[in-house]
């Protein structure tokens, strides 16, 4: 009977951590949502009030048209897509070829290829920025697709993440396969890949939120508002002499619904992926 109250006060302790970190989370994507709908002199009164006096729709209209009615968030937004989409599908397969070698061959000097791979993951971006837009700047790729994306093509990260979850991967199913008289290419692209939908799935989101948030890049490469990314054109609302709130709040607020709809159709995978993973390693 006392085990059983303690697991009754230790499973409410764990909801009771859930529901504020739930809180937490939620709490600057309600204000955003209020926010958008809000006029300025609202937004920057104190106590906030979350409940908007009337809906101002005039948010979001220039939001769309912007500081200068350009209408070039359109532009931005695709470009945010752009980029985002490429280097998301360009990191799943690069980083699952690798992570497909790394873990079912034996080469000599994997283990020292692997780890240098990973050594990668400790130099932060911007001790690299400099020397990377410099080679932007000899290749004369700046203020184009190509300069935004090639510095992100490959991901130290992604090829660590197929690696660990491939090695988990049965290797009688490919051995059975090449029985059969399937190619390499064939195994990875008729086994591998299909059976990698919960890891692939948690590596485009990332790939592609870790693009469409990155504003550090955009900026040194991004010389002209038709090349600007989605980021650089919420923060533009912030550089004009009187800020409107109000715009910036809607700005981020339609920026953010590809990121929801990606995660969202993609959720039943990450669910799949976590029971896959601990039934391996059990």
């Amino acid at each position: 009977m006392q085990t059983f109250k303690r697991q009754t006060v230790m499973q409410w302790l764990v909801y009771l951590v859930l529901a504020i970190m739930l809180v937490f989370t939620l709490t600057p994507i309600l204000f955003m949502i209020s926010a958008s709908m809000m006029d300025r002199n609202q937004i920057l009164r104190m106590p906030f009030s979350w409940i908007p006096e009337t809906f101002k729709q005039a948010n979001f209209v220039k939001a769309v048209q912007g500081n200068d009615q350009s209408y070039i968030f359109i532009r931005n937004i695709s470009n945010s897509l752009i980029v985002s989409i490429t280097v998301a599908i360009t990191t799943v397969l690069i980083a699952s070829l690798t992570g497909y070698g790394l873990a079912k061959f034996r080469f000599r000097g994997q283990n020292i290829i692997f780890i240098m791979i990973m050594a990668t993951m400790m130099i932060p971006f911007e001790a690299i920025m400099i020397p990377l837009y410099m080679v932007v700047t000899k290749l004369h790729i700046q203020n184009t697709y190509t300069g935004l994306i090639l510095p992100f093509l490959v991901s130290a990260f992604g090829v660590f993440q197929m690696r660990q979850y491939l090695t988990t991967f049965p290797t009688e199913f490919l051995d059975a396969a090449r029985v059969d008289g399937m190619g390499e290419i064939g195994i990875y692209w008729r086994i591998v890949l299909p059976n990698c939908k919960p890891v692939i799935a948690t590596l485009a989101i990332l790939s592609f939120r870790n693009q469409w948030d990155n504003l550090l890049w955009p900026l040194l490469v991004s010389q002209t508002e038709k090349m600007k990314t989605i980021p650089q054109y919420i923060s533009s609302f912030a550089l004009e002499r009187s800020t409107d709130e109000g715009a910036m709040m809607a700005a981020a607020l339609l920026a953010s619904i590809p990121m929801f709809l990606l995660f969202i159709s993609l959720t039943k995978y990450f669910i799949g992926g976590s029971a896959v993973y601990e039934s391996r390693k059990g």
